[in-house]
């Protein structure tokens, strides 16, 4: 096949996706746009960390269309505008307008929609090999349930990895502190042992710096809570599209919720 031949049939397919997924491609141009003007406007204000969040939102937004060409996937148009306003909700609203501390459970609710997309993910993935014959896969609806469940926690569990280590090696803070007035430490108790002591009703921690000190109205925790929340509602998450996605499959309503983030093969 000649160069000519492929870049005819990429545009094809391009025309085919934009044709049956018209909102999809209305809200990416929309979003495209508003990404656009943000990267201007960084870049007019010397913010080159903002800008370069922008360059890499309008790489993310690219990745529904590339999976569906290069692997000949149908994603249907739900998932695909689910995912283009997760992007721009966790990349532009989220870190360069600052939302994340605007509004205190943002990343709360990124975080757990993030679990029911990738268990969406996860959950088509199989549902892919369990229903073409050539896979030689018959697996039950229970299983491809709890694939989906744990392809989500992985993905879950991976990126609190990637918070962990950018905060570690270079000094972000991705894992938010939190604020908590009762601890229980061993490490508090006096005859050291392994018995834990509670501390409780914490009014004020000192944080003393050969430069500076800091006082902090109770006890702050560094990142902990903040990790296993976003582990917590990434379970959520998850579990309720795997439990909407069992009933899809044992009875394959073409009009259930599921269906619309169910990824396919295209003929």
């Amino acid at each position: 096949m000649t160069k000519k031949n492929k870049k005819e049939r990429l545009q094809d397919r391009l025309k085919e996706q934009i044709k049956t997924h018209k909102k999809a491609f209305a809200l990416y141009m929309f979003l495209r746009l508003l990404v656009l003007i943000t990267l201007v406007l960084q870049l007019l204000h010397g913010n080159y960390e903002n800008a370069f969040l922008c360059i890499l939102t309008l790489i993310l937004f690219l990745i529904p269309s590339f999976f569906e060409s290069k692997f000949k996937l149908d994603l249907p148009e739900t998932l695909e505008i689910v995912i283009l306003l997760f992007i721009f909700s966790a990349e532009i609203l989220g870190e360069i307008q600052n939302f994340y501390s605007v509004f205190s459970n943002w990343d709360t609710i990124l975080h757990t929609i993030n679990g029911f997309l990738c268990a969406a993910i996860g959950f088509s993935l199989i549902d892919i090999l369990n229903r073409y014959e050539k896979f030689h896969l018959n697996l039950s609806p229970i299983f491809v349930a709890i694939v989906g469940f744990c392809f989500s926690m992985t993905i879950g569990v991976l990126w609190e990895f990637f918070e962990y280590g950018a905060d570690k090696y270079f000094h972000t803070d991705m894992q938010k502190d939190q604020i908590v007035e009762n601890i229980y430490s061993v490490s508090l108790n006096p005859e050291g042992k392994n018995v834990p002591i509670k501390v409780e009703d914490i009014t004020e921690t000192q944080i003393i710096t050969e430069d500076n000190t800091f006082v902090v109205s109770g006890y702050l925790d560094i990142g902990l809570i903040d990790t296993m929340g976003d582990l917590l509602v990434n379970f959520a998450g998850a579990t309720v599209y795997c439990i909407i996605g069992f009933i899809y499959v044992k009875k394959r309503d073409n009009g259930s919720l599921a269906q619309k983030f169910i990824v396919r093969m295209k003929d």
